[in-house]
């Protein structure tokens, strides 16, 4: 019934029932047909068992030459997939709040590339505009996805207003009128991003895109998972202009890296930007996300994203609390519903901040963004930043962020937040360390932590012996680089 309706069912189905489609549909492409003659240059011919398996023997991908969405007449079964996916894919976007959304597409590509297309299309409308106005997010995809599509970025810097990093809508508006609304191909602003940046101003936004006739594409990566950017995207829409909307398919669903769903208002622009996607495309992303779609249902859906919400309200009352005790600040970012942020004092000695990053990472801390205020400047792709991964030039402090996204725990919130507390002590009253004597501090913290590690080891059946233990724990905990902050 849900199938024939194109929506998510109530609750979600077991592995056994899908797993049942999922051979139903493939027994209908032409290549699992018995006694099938090919004799064309692609006939879904699969050498590795292995790989048919791992693709339930799925090997024609979606959409034609000429269209993503387009039907193939000898793969009937992966293009019920395809159209399968993008209608759940569709109710799923409206159940997480965007109720005026009309239609969406899955692209097996990741955020940056989904950018790129859908500028790439608006380029067709507007042949003479040039220029991309941008609030300012240090995410080294969002930049090169203009630079990729051919056009010249426009960066507009954050206002700070209290520990917030918020959108100048004013500088926005005089650098539309400065160049001529008719040379800007489009505004692209953010919803979802790590603080002490916030999501931009999409209602004002979408007012300036509406009045000067300017398109207006949102870069939505994780921000399906948060009622407040979805309610953002929804009033910005109803008062503005909002053209198109790209969001990942594995931040938002749990799914592998590879998607993401391009939607938008107007059914036309939507096709328009699937049409000129060249070529068929993978069926990967589109099968990893109808199974996790149908495993889910609107139930278990709408309880990921309610206990989301609460696991954002425990990390933001832990982290505060271990901020106290360590002499930190836990800063008010009260307009970023994801990513939280402290700050990180300097030591005296001169020890890099970054350090901290680097010792949590080899406690098995991963996600966290340790953010040095140190004046360097990066050069992305000839585009010179001052203090990238800080959004700005001149953030007052340096700081650490982490995250409560989809999925995440109490359990991983707990053990964070311990891990936090014993490497700020260690960190804090620690003399400056050369390599080598870096080096020895950390095996010493990791013969500190053996035992624990032996045990996660050995419980998850990856240890035999303590001897393959040191080996494990060996590759697992390398001295890291610091975090480029690609998407």
């Amino acid at each position: 019934m849900y199938i024939v309706n194109r929506k998510l069912p109530d609750e979600g189905w077991d592995d056994f029932t899908i797993e049942l489609l999922m051979q139903e549909l493939a027994a209908m492409d032409s290549n699992n047909f018995p006694g099938n003659c090919g004799v064309g240059e692609r006939e879904s011919r699969i050498f590795s068992g292995m790989v048919a398996r791992r693709h339930f023997r799925l090997g024609h991908g979606i959409g034609r030459s000429g269209d993503i969405a387009a039907i193939q007449p000898k793969a009937a079964g992966s293009s019920i997939i395809n159209k399968l996916t993008n209608s759940l894919a569709l109710d799923a976007i409206k159940i997480a709040g965007v109720q005026s959304v009309a239609s969406c597409f899955l692209v097996p590509m990741a955020t940056g590339m989904s950018l790129v297309l859908c500028m790439l299309t608006l380029r067709h409308k507007r042949p003479d505009a040039h220029y991309v106005l941008w609030p300012r997010i240090d995410q080294k995809s969002c930049i090169k996805s203009i630079i990729t599509a051919g056009f010249v970025p426009v960066i507009i810097e954050n206002k700070l207003e209290g520990d917030e990093l918020r959108t100048d809508v004013e500088e926005i508006e005089r650098r539309m009128v400065e160049l001529g609304p008719e040379n800007v191909i489009c505004v692209m602003s953010t919803t979802s991003c790590f603080a002490p940046r916030v999501p931009d101003r999409l209602e004002e936004i979408a007012c300036l895109c509406k009045k000067y006739s300017v398109p207006h594409l949102v870069n939505n990566a994780y921000g399906l998972q948060s009622t407040k950017c979805t309610h953002l995207l929804q009033q910005a829409n109803k008062v503005g202009r909002v053209d198109a909307i790209v969001q990942s398919t594995d931040k938002n669903f749990m799914v592998p890296v590879g998607g993401s769903i391009i939607a938008g208002f107007d059914k036309t622009f939507v096709e328009e930007i699937s049409q000129n996607y060249p070529g068929r495309a993978s069926a990967s992303p589109s099968v990893d996300l109808l199974i996790t779609l149908l495993s889910m249902g609107s139930s278990g859906l709408k309880k990921l994203l309610k206990e989301r919400k609460e696991m954002y309200s425990y990390l933001s009352e832990e982290l505060r609390k271990c901020a106290t005790r360590n002499g930190e600040t836990f800063l008010d970012i009260k307009h970023n519903p994801i990513s939280l942020a402290m700050s990180l004092t300097p030591r005296e000695d001169g020890q890099s901040i970054t350090d901290v990053g680097s010792m949590l990472f080899t406690r098995f801390v991963s996600g966290t963004r340790v953010v040095a205020q140190l004046g360097k400047e990066t050069n992305v792709n000839g585009i010179k930043f001052m203090n990238f991964g800080a959004h700005s030039n001149n953030y007052p402090c340096s700081y650490l962020t982490a995250a409560a996204a989809i999925g995440v725990n109490k359990s991983e919130i707990d053990s964070f937040i311990n891990r936090l507390d014993k490497v700020l002590t260690k960190w804090k009253r620690s003399p400056t360390l050369n390599p080598v004597s870096l080096l020895s501090a950390l095996k010493e913290e990791q013969r500190e932590n053996e035992d624990t590690e032996n045990k996660i080891f050995q419980e998850a059946g990856f240890l035999e012996s303590q001897n393959s233990c040191d080996g494990i724990c060996e590759a697992r905990n390398p001295l890291p680089l610091d975090d480029d902050f690609d998407s």
